[in-house]
């Protein structure tokens, strides 16, 4: 895990005194005062489909918004809402589809900034696996990646899965990261594919390890796939902190609408320019392809796609038991109310 980015005194308060009371049906007088510091976990921050949030910080909007933002890393975005829920900081920048999950748990969270509307993700194949897994109808027997178990990479596998006839019970998930940790199963056999995405497939090709099986960094493979556009990354917070502290999560939103039209203006050359040299680990050109390939996925405003949750609540009870009967109210899942006061 990444060391955190900075760490001010005052996030460090914030952190230990702020309570998220939406998850625990408690009262909002526990919440601390808005004094404009925030602690946000990302579900990888060298992953390109999370780059916004590093991005953001790099090109200084946060600071120019007047908010103090501390960037913390998980290596899944399961464990990054472990971290929301517990209280230990006041924003993920991970997958829509954890606020429905959670919401039938009783706890209340909502995307504010939309950063993408496909998955960004990938289903890769080992090279010597690729003859028995041609597509997701070969899944049942085979043991595929996934970044965490109950990760959104675990939830999409399985819908894959199903939506191709092979229960989840049919085949096994391994959680095996990103990165070099994915990559290690992926060479060792200890996974016969799996789901990850920028820059390990642009890793996985380039090294002959890998193919391509299904690619959902578009907007197009993610209709092909899923059947509409899967909003994914986006910048979710619990739904008591967001209505107390107004303020501060329109400056973030301020910011990262700022960063998204940014993106939308500049080359994946220019874009991999502003980011930490070490997360190139492929190389400079390798890490620029890899943003060029998914860079389709991000949106240009952080407005929330119109029949997204649509699709990410199909998807989810597709396969997962906790909402195949649940009744979900996607208006609670996220507003739209910060990004469109965003010039």
């Amino acid at each position: 895990m990444r060391t955190p980015l900075k760490l001010s005194a005052a996030a460090v308060t914030l952190a230990l005194t702020a309570t998220l009371t939406a998850c625990g049906g408690g009262s909002t007088s526990a919440v601390p005062e808005d004094d404009g510091s925030v602690k946000i976990m990302v579900g990888g921050l060298d992953k390109v489909i999370y780059l916004p949030a590093r991005l953001t910080q790099q090109l200084g909007y946060f600071e120019a918004e007047g908010v103090d933002v501390t960037l913390l890393t998980e290596p899944a975005g399961v464990q990054a809402t472990t971290s929301l829920v517990s209280g230990d900081v006041q924003g993920v920048v991970g997958f829509y589809d954890h606020t429905l999950d959670l919401q039938v748990k009783g706890k209340h969270v909502e995307s504010v900034v939309q950063l993408a509307h496909a998955p960004g993700e990938v289903e890769v194949v080992a090279n010597k696996a690729a003859d028995d897994l041609t597509s997701p109808k070969d899944f049942k027997g085979k043991k595929l990646g996934v970044t965490g178990l109950g990760s959104s990479t675990d939830f999409l596998t399985k819908y894959l899965g199903v939506k191709h006839g092979v229960q989840p019970q049919e085949f096994t998930p391994v959680a095996v990261g990103a990165g070099q940790t994915f990559i290690s199963a992926l060479q060792q056999g200890s996974i016969q594919g799996g789901m990850t995405t920028d820059p390990t497939v642009a890793q996985v090709v380039k090294k002959n390890l890998g193919k391509v099986l299904v690619d959902m960094r578009t907007p197009e493979g993610s209709k092909q796939a899923l059947g509409g556009p899967y909003p994914s990354s986006s910048l979710y917070m619990n739904t008591d902190w967001v209505n107390s502290h107004k303020g501060t999560v329109q400056k973030l939103a301020n910011a990262f609408v700022k960063t998204l039209k940014w993106m939308s203006t500049h080359t994946p050359e220019q874009i991999a320019a502003k980011m930490p040299s070490d997360y190139a680990e492929g190389g400079k050109e390798l890490y620029a392809q890899s943003i060029k390939d998914t860079l389709p996925m991000f949106t240009k405003d952080g407005v929330m796609p119109t029949d997204g949750p649509a699709t990410v609540e199909r998807v989810l009870k597709s396969f997962n038991p906790n909402l195949k009967n649940a009744t979900v109210d996607l208006n609670k899942t996220y507003t739209t109310e910060f990004v469109k006061k965003s010039g």
